[in-house]
């Protein structure tokens, strides 16, 4: 082999004549990094198609994501008002959560979430009054919402007259929600109804007269319940028991005036003269019985305005002919203006009144001679009494 040959092979001389060559070394790690270089070509690929596929994956898979976090981020719900119709109650204490389960149970919603969402976007989630409302089935959350507000319950109205007796107030409430009355009588004896203390346990006088709003399925015990409420708040806005002090009397005594005020009085403006009556009686105690028909009426179980000489010979301790003072309790139930009454007598003398038209029981005079109520029943004889 020629020296140029072999130059070819080993390398080549610079302009010094000097050789530059490659060492085996320096050959082999050129060698290497191509043969890297190679294999890093064909390794690129497989990385690059698993990346294609995965993206194909999370792709397709991400489609599917989508709705399921739609659904998530967009609960079921139903559109319109629905149909047919049920009957759904709010229970005391139930929250926001459990009225919407309740609606789903009933298929009232398509989802809790929804209806949450919907009392939220309402502003009432603290704001669902128990009670029954009438709602449609397969309605929207919006519209389910829109619909449980106090004016939707389903509410029996039943109203209750000024001066009933109990008994007869026990059978209005029979006759108006279909129960028996001796339920409500039952419900009087054993029922914690919150009576104040000075009722001394006895319903009578206490069971407030007012036209009251109760749902389908209450209960004797919540009805008479509601009443008593009804005279706590009224005897509270009155200042009842203040009231009573400032006239030296007891608070039973005012409820007690104020039944026998209910039960005379023909008219709301005649009460307060009733009452300074009854006052004037009471301060002539011991020459002076009250002498009020009506007590001895209570006594017998009657509805007359005037008894007999013979009916005033009742031993019971509610005839005020035979015993003085006040009867042991009061007759009737009181109303708002009775009571008012008892508690701002009017100012006068009279010792005295009588219902001169037995035709018309609006009609009452007074009187604070013994001559001048002789007079006055004259005037009731005549006038067919």
């Amino acid at each position: 082999m020629s020296d140029l040959d072999l130059n070819s092979l080993l390398g080549t001389e610079d302009d010094e004549g000097r050789s530059r060559r490659r060492s085996r070394g320096s050959g082999k790690r050129g060698g290497n990094r191509r043969r890297r270089r190679r294999r890093n070509r064909g390794g690129f690929i497989a990385p690059l198609l698993a990346f294609v596929v995965l993206a194909g994956i999370i792709g397709g898979g991400g489609y599917y994501g989508y709705l399921w976090l739609s659904d998530a981020l967009v609960p079921d719900d139903y559109t319109g008002q629905g149909t047919g119709e049920v009957v759904v109650e709010i229970k005391d204490g139930q929250t926001a959560s459990e009225v919407a389960e309740e609606l789903v149970r009933l298929g009232v919603v398509a989802s809790a979430k929804a209806f949450s969402n919907a009392v939220d976007n309402a502003g009432k989630s603290g704001s669902l009054q128990p009670g029954q409302y009438k709602m449609r089935k397969k309605m929207s959350a919006a519209g389910a919402v829109a619909m449980l507000i106090p004016g939707n319950k389903l509410l029996k109205k039943v109203p209750i007259k000024e001066g009933l007796r109990l008994s007869d107030t026990y059978a209005t409430l029979a006759k108006e929600m279909g129960k028996p009355a001796k339920d409500f009588a039952a419900a009087a004896k054993k029922a914690d109804l919150d009576l104040p203390s000075y009722a001394k346990g006895k319903l009578e006088g206490y069971a407030f007269p007012a036209t009251y709003d109760f749902p389908p399925n209450v209960t004797p015990e919540q009805v008479l319940g509601a009443m008593v409420k009804r005279f706590n708040q009224t005897a509270e806005e009155v200042d009842l028991v203040g009231g009573a002090k400032e006239l030296g009397r007891k608070p039973q005594d005012i409820v007690v005036i104020a039944s026998i005020v209910q039960a005379e009085a023909g008219r709301f403006e005649d009460m307060p003269k009733i009452a300074r009556v009854i006052y004037n009686r009471l301060d002539r105690d011991p020459e002076m019985k009250l002498e009020m028909d009506s007590t001895v009426m209570y006594a017998l179980n009657k509805y007359r305005t005037a008894a007999t000489i013979a009916e005033t010979k009742t031993k019971s301790r509610y005839n005020t002919y035979m015993y003085l003072g006040l009867p042991p309790g009061p007759i009737s139930n009181p109303g708002q203006h009775a009571i008012e009454a008892a508690l701002n007598p009017a100012k006068g003398d009279w010792l005295y009144f009588v219902a001169t038209d037995p035709k018309n029981s609006n009609v009452t005079k007074f009187a604070t001679t013994e001559a001048e109520r002789q007079a006055l029943l004259a005037e009731y004889q005549r006038n067919g009494g």
